[in-house]
């Protein structure tokens, strides 16, 4: 609030009260006799009467210009200060205003980023939790690993076998798998899950082998002897063979370990690779198939 200070009229107030002081007798003289006493008295009167004081009269005197002058510069002087005073009032009155908003403002600030404050501390309390549960994963990996690196030899070593005591098939594209399955091994850029990513997508490229039929080319026979042979694979059932010429058709023998001749599979075998190239609808096959073996426990 503003306060409101003594007006400039208070300067007309005073000056019309000297005024009328000026106006007003002022009279100090005794009461008149009356008038039919007014003539002489007599000597005896006269004699024996003590003497009467004639009456006063004073004027009033008028107050004077310098006086009227000083008293009206002292209520300008007055009236300056108390309008320099309300000014004063004016201009704390604003910073009080303005400080009170700044006080408010910052109260508003303060609770703002308190509330931040608590919202960061239970993030910060959770990625902790987080930390500690990936720390402890972490943990878990470095015994998995230990663990998982001998799995892989064994699972490899015994790729390796089965590949080499199957039915010799694409023998030269599966024995390369897997030696780069083994050379990968000891890479250290290769990490161990795709490591063992790779060992089991070697080992589902083998068991689809035994869904499938399938017919190429390939070398027939040892160096000394080899020969370019059209092979009919029977999933991991029979394995045929024919010269280009056609002349001479056989199969491998499981039990001997070794091709045999026989040529009258060479119709079933033309049949057979019709059936893969998808040349023809798939129907029944004639094909050699070992007996079956009882197995050793």
């Amino acid at each position: 609030m503003r306060h409101i200070a003594t007006s400039s009229c208070s300067y007309c107030l005073a000056l019309a009260g000297l005024l009328a002081l000026a106006a007003a007798p002022i009279a100090l003289a005794a009461t008149a006799p009356p008038a039919d006493h007014a003539a002489a008295p007599t000597a005896a009167a006269t004699a024996t009467a003590p003497a009467q004081a004639a009456p006063l009269s004073v004027a009033p005197q008028p107050p004077s210009a310098e006086k009227l002058e000083r008293a009206g510069a002292e209520q300008i002087g007055t009236d300056k200060e108390a309008h320099a005073s309300q000014e004063r009032i004016n201009n704390l009155d604003d910073e009080i205003q303005k400080l009170l908003s700044e006080y408010r403002r910052a109260l508003a600030d303060a609770e703002s980023h308190a509330a931040y404050a608590d919202q960061l501390a239970a993030q910060i309390a959770s990625q902790n939790g987080e930390l500690s549960a990936i720390q402890a994963q972490l943990d878990e990996v470095e015994a998995t690993a230990r663990a998982v690196t001998p799995l892989q030899q064994r699972m490899l070593e015994t790729l390796k076998q089965f590949v080499a005591l199957d039915v010799p098939f694409l023998l030269e594209e599966r024995t390369k798998r897997v030696a780069t399955l083994e050379e990968m091994m000891t890479r250290a850029d290769v990490t161990i899950s795709e490591k063992y990513r790779r060992i089991l997508e070697a080992y589902q490229v083998e068991m689809d082998y035994g869904r499938t039929i399938e017919a190429y080319e390939a070398r027939l026979g040892d160096r000394t002897e080899d020969r370019t042979a059209r092979f009919l694979r029977v999933g991991r059932v029979s394995l045929l063979y024919q010269t280009l010429d056609g002349h001479e058709t056989g199969y491998w023998d499981a039990q001997k370990k070794d091709w045999v001749v026989d040529n009258h599979y060479a119709h079933a075998f033309k049949e057979g690779v019709a059936v893969a190239q998808k040349l023809r609808a798939p129907e029944m096959l004639v094909v050699p198939v070992p007996a079956p073996r009882e197995a050793k426990s």
